[in-house]
């Protein structure tokens, strides 16, 4: 099974947050960009009533912010919330099952549920034995620098600036396509690397913004977000969407309503902003 290579990391960074969930959800979230994937022409066609009676989500329960348990084993996220907001949309019931990650793209396949919202890449090998929704999250490439330099940064004055990159990453092959000029030191993992920027060892930072926002809620006096984001699906992912088996055309129709619906009537902000509190857009 392939996944996102965010699941491990996102870990690491939201365990703290967990601590201070309640506090977290309680507290308005200040004015940040929000999330658009919707084509604005687009409007999926509510399938008949009747032929989606129900939707049965598998999910996992180790990848927060998105799935996961809390002090009470609750099943929590940012993805169960989506789910839970989906079938009310369709007027539907719905369950919700965990699953352990290496068995759950299996369960969908053996007809265990109806759909597996838990980050499942989307990949021509995972192509072959499933459909996919729309994106509802994508993950684009951002820049991090430190807090006093992100209000003047410029791409275009990198020039005679070192920026720190993970080698072999797919925002190092972004770095080499779109700014071959620009000076790059690798290092073995997105954390090092931004830990060398904290340290004032290099002067930027480029990868993956959603592992960057979980590293960004540890280290909020030191660095921030700086310019804008970058969405390039053949280099970072098409981003999160909703796994269904093959041909399952009314629950993938289902599913994709809702998300336009949940966008336009601003269900999908919201879950966002509950639950990241740094942004990555």
């Amino acid at each position: 099974m392939t996944s996102f290579a965010f699941r491990d990391a996102g870990k690491l960074g939201w365990k703290r947050l967990i601590l201070a969930l309640p506090l977290l959800l309680a507290t308005p979230a200040l004015a940040q960009p929000l999330p658009y994937h919707a084509d604005p022409d687009a409007r999926e066609i509510l399938p008949l009533q009747g032929s989606v009676p129900a939707i049965r989500f598998l999910t996992t329960a180790d990848f927060p912010p998105f799935n996961f348990r809390d002090t009470n084993g609750e099943l929590i996220g940012f993805n169960v919330d989506l789910a839970k907001r989906i079938c009310a949309e369709v007027n539907i019931a719905c369950t919700l099952q965990a699953w352990p990650w290496d068995q759950a793209a299996n369960a969908l396949a053996d007809a265990q549920g109806d759909a597996l919202i838990a980050g499942l890449a989307v990949t021509p090998e995972n192509g072959e034995k499933f459909d996919f929704s729309s994106t509802y999250l994508a993950l684009p490439g951002r820049f991090v620098t430190r807090a006093d330099d992100a209000a003047s940064f410029s791409v275009a004055n990198l020039s005679g600036k070192t920026v720190a990159i993970r080698a072999g990453s797919a925002h190092a092959d972004f770095m080499a396509r779109y700014l071959p000029n620009v000076t790059l030191e690798t290092f073995d993992s997105e954390i090092l690397a931004l830990t060398a920027l904290r340290d004032g060892k290099v002067d930027a930072y480029f990868g993956d913004a959603m592992r960057s926002a979980f590293w960004l809620n540890d280290n909020p006096a030191c660095c921030s977000f700086a310019g804008e984001p970058y969405f390039r699906p053949e280099l970072f992912g098409e981003g999160l969407t909703i796994a269904v088996p093959a041909g399952n055309d009314a629950a993938r129709h289902a599913i994709d309503w809702a998300l336009v619906r949940l966008k336009e009537n601003g269900a999908l902000d919201e879950l966002y902003l509950r639950w990241f509190p740094v942004g990555f857009y």
